[in-house]
């Protein structure tokens, strides 16, 4: 077994799949790697994988007294068990970290998925962010290895701290389509009807979801399926009942990876509608722009620099002009009567997935851990 990392994540590690696939990458490399996260009342069973997991039941699962007694459970965790080498995921788990990496003088890697300090829960609780944002400045200038997930945060952090983090995406494993893919019939679908796709474990306000379950009353002959969960979906079920979208609007709850590929799969139309309403949404790049991409499905996205930079340069999909649900329907039906344009996208897709995949992505991934082997 080769040097001891500790992987620390504050999430319940079953839909994470940038951790899982670092987690991976370290494994190959030869490290020993244990993962640590937490677990909820609605976890779903951890998947088997190559390496340790452990995940911490809380007797707080939100707010402060949660994010408080994680840190400190996390810090006596790392202050108790052996590592060479400590990763840490966003800043929520960050602190912890680097006092254990000082008193034990560990390496440590910090991977940062999002602009953290900007995320919408924050921006409207000024003193929370202080808090957050005080962590932050203290730590990350005396940080020697930063990770970030995109050009546009990466630029962000070095204005601000003058460290350049090394850009790694969280773009999708290359997927090779089987030949006994599952049909719209056989996931219980009907084969008459457009199918569109919004999926996430973060499905939150500010998304563009509410915008798009309207906007269905005006898209005939069309289901959009829901996939995954988040602060909305309630919110979303509201609108549902109340403008009588039922058959119309379909919901699932979080997946097991292979099953959400599927879905994607089947679908017609997959959707990343983000409103650039915060620092955060502005410059992210969703996972589930990469499913889309890997799954073959056309994309209808918000024109946010990053996710546009990859339709553009690849030519597999379009944008809304607006998040006024009408204008939403209108540019939905706009590509429904579209064939030729839906063709020339899937077309465009299948070379897009050879280039736009984990394989690769975690080159850069590599070349950081090559450090410490």
């Amino acid at each position: 077994m080769g040097k001891k990392v500790i992987v620390s994540v504050i999430n319940d590690l079953v839909t994470d799949q940038r951790v899982k696939k670092s987690c991976q990458t370290l494994t190959d490399m030869g490290f020993g790697v244990l993962l640590i996260g937490r677990k909820l009342r609605t976890s779903l069973p951890m998947d088997g994988r190559p390496y340790k997991t452990i995940r911490m039941k809380l007797l707080f699962e939100k707010g402060p007294l949660f994010y408080a007694s994680f840190n400190l459970r996390l810090f006596f965790f790392l202050l108790f068990r052996k590592a060479d080498l400590l990763v840490s995921n966003d800043l929520d788990t960050l602190l912890p970290n680097y006092l254990i990496s000082k008193a034990k003088r560990i390496p440590l890697v910090y991977d940062s998925h999002e602009y953290f300090t900007e995320v919408p829960e924050l921006v409207d609780r000024k003193g929370v962010q202080r808090i957050w944002k005080c962590i932050e400045r203290w730590i990350f200038p005396k940080l020697k290895q930063v990770i970030t997930v995109n050009e546009s945060i990466a630029n962000l952090y070095e204005d601000e701290y003058g460290i350049r983090p090394v850009v790694v995406r969280n773009v999708s494993p290359r997927r090779e389509i089987e030949q006994n893919m599952p049909d719209k019939a056989s996931l219980g679908f009907p084969v008459n009807k457009f199918l569109l796709i919004l999926q996430g474990s973060g499905i939150n306000i500010q998304r563009g979801a509410e915008e798009m379950v309207t906007a269905m009353q005006y898209i005939p002959d069309a289901i959009l399926l829901i996939v995954g969960g988040g602060d909305v979906i309630k919110i979303l079920r509201q609108i549902v009942n109340k403008l009588k979208l039922e058959e119309k609007v379909l919901f699932k709850p979080r997946q097991p990876y292979h099953d959400l590929f599927y879905l994607t799969y089947i679908a017609d139309l997959g959707l990343t509608l983000d409103k650039d309403t915060n620092i955060n949404y502005r410059y992210s790049l969703p996972n589930k722009l990469f499913d889309y991409i890997q799954a073959g499905t056309p994309i209808l996205a918000t024109p946010l620099p990053e996710v546009k930079s990859i339709i553009e340069e690849y030519d597999i999909g379009d944008f809304i002009e607006s998040h006024q649900p009408e204008k939403i329907a209108e540019k939905v039906n706009q590509i429904i009567a579209d064939h030729d344009i839906l063709a020339k996208w899937r077309k465009n897709l299948n070379f897009a997935a050879t280039q736009v995949n984990w394989e690769n992505e975690e080159r850069q991934l590599k070349e950081v851990y090559a450090n410490y082997v």
